[in-house]
């Protein structure tokens, strides 16, 4: 419901919008402040309160001359969403109406309207502070890293982005589409400026400390208010965030996945000591999977949210129906003609993969085994180096030794000698040492037990 003063202004250039809960204390002083801002900056405008008040606020502000529209109370975002069929000016000027922002000093934005601006911040920080004024939560934590986390991710520079003190066009506002219900309306107003690309300006400000007898509403909802009303602000930074968090870090995944998938694809690479291969192959294939989602999640956000219709319709362009089928059929086709060569080596291998030493599977010579080195003599492979074929002239100088032992071992199993005591005598030689039997315990003793002798 719209309520009208007696002496209601007619076709304002400037409308003061304000939300307003139990304000009785400050609401008459607020209207008078800005009355004289608007006499100040020499701008005819409107005074909206927005109020859901259980007190006399509305009948107070009235009497002073401010128009007052009454609406449930749904939160501070959902006020000024309530409030924009009721606004006649050509620009608005938000704040509070507890008297800690002087909207006697009106000329700055004013200033800043007529150069063509579309968003004006008001910034605390850059203007005056009065002594506690602000509590040292907000002043020194809450308000400079919220700040600085906005200006990382959308690579702006704000200095106050929870200034309440705040200046848009008409147009730019019905254009931001605000979705938000409470504190976070902040942060979504200076986000979607962004995106929107919306000429943006900030103006010191005068920050005030509450009036006698007012208590301000973080501290009448209790301790935990501050901590919640900045996670929903820097929640609505997250959500708004698509380009930082989701498509420019999946381009880059996927660009990196690509990087180490397509050269590996033809076979092992060597960079230096390292050598690329099947492991790497499948790392670069699992970021380019996530890259490729996180790009695609990116797109959804922009399209669905639609903060930015500009964006909105190029991904629906770039994405339409029939592209997007061509594109599939092509990309699927391409990776059945790259299964080609696998397919080829998997049937003439006899429906198997070739083991990792024998052959890679797009370079080398398709069913070519490696040859195994076998040694010259003893029907076994060569040993610390020896020798490669049966071409190769045997080592006797390195190997005698070697084959020595064996012969006799052979001869020894041509008497009887079973291969458990010969082995057991043969640990117990030293070099050079070789078994000769010897007999116990009379002749023809079956027993018979092995000592070294010198040879």
């Amino acid at each position: 419901m719209l309520l009208i003063p007696a002496g209601d202004v007619a076709d304002p250039l400037l409308s003061i919008v304000v939300p307003a809960l139990n304000e009785r204390i400050t609401i008459a002083e607020f209207v008078e402040w800005c009355q004289a801002g608007l006499a100040r900056a020499g701008i005819r405008g409107e005074i909206l309160i927005v109020d859901s008040s259980t007190d006399e606020t509305s009948a107070i502000a009235l009497a002073h001359g401010a128009r007052v529209l009454r609406t449930p109370k749904r939160g501070l975002g959902r006020a000024y969403i309530d409030a924009i069929p009721y606004i006649r000016g050509k620009y608005v000027l938000m704040g509070d109406a507890d008297c800690t922002y002087d909207f006697r000093e009106l000329s700055g934005f004013v200033r800043q309207f007529r150069a063509g601006y579309e968003f004006i911040m008001g910034s605390r920080f850059r203007g005056v502070i009065e002594p506690d004024s602000m509590p040292a939560l907000h002043r020194y934590f809450g308000t400079p890293a919220t700040t600085a986390i906005l200006n990382v991710l959308y690579a702006t520079h704000f200095s106050d982005i929870h200034c309440g003190m705040r200046g848009i066009t008409r147009d730019a506002l019905v254009r931001l589409d605000l979705e938000s219900q409470s504190w976070e309306y902040a942060s979504e107003m200076v986000l979607k400026a962004v995106c929107l690309g919306l000429k943006t300006a900030e103006v010191p400000v005068h920050f005030l400390k509450d009036p006698a007898g007012r208590v301000s509403h973080m501290k009448r909802n209790g301790w935990l208010e501050p901590w919640r009303a900045g996670w929903i602000n820097l929640r609505a930074m997250l959500l708004f965030g698509a380009d930082f968090f989701l498509l420019r870090p999946g381009l880059a995944l996927l660009a990196l996945g690509l990087l180490l998938t397509v050269p590996v694809g033809l076979g092992p690479l060597q960079l230096g000591p390292i050598t690329l291969s099947l492991n790497w192959m499948m790392l670069g294939l699992t970021l380019s999977v996530v890259g490729l989602q996180c790009f695609y999640l990116g797109c959804i956000v922009q399209v669905m949210y639609g903060y930015s219709p500009a964006r909105a319709d190029r991904w629906l362009d770039l994405f339409s129906y029939n592209r997007a089928m061509l594109s599939s059929g092509l990309a699927g086709l391409a990776g059945c003609a790259l299964e080609l060569p696998l397919v080829r080596q998997y049937l003439a291998g006899g429906l198997r993969l070739p083991a990792p030493g024998e052959t890679s599977i797009l370079r080398g010579r398709p069913g070519r085994r490696p040859v195994a080195k076998t040694g010259a003599r003893c029907g076994r492979p060569a040993m610390n180096g020896g020798g490669g074929g049966p071409d190769s002239p045997p080592r006797r100088a390195q190997d005698g030794a070697r084959h020595r032992p064996a012969r006799r071992v052979l001869g020894a199993r041509q008497r009887g000698v079973g291969p458990a005591r010969d082995a057991g005598a043969r640990h117990r030689r030293g070099p050079g040492v070789h078994p000769q039997p010897i007999r116990r315990g009379g002749r023809g003793h079956r027993g018979a037990a092995r000592v070294p002798q010198p040879e």
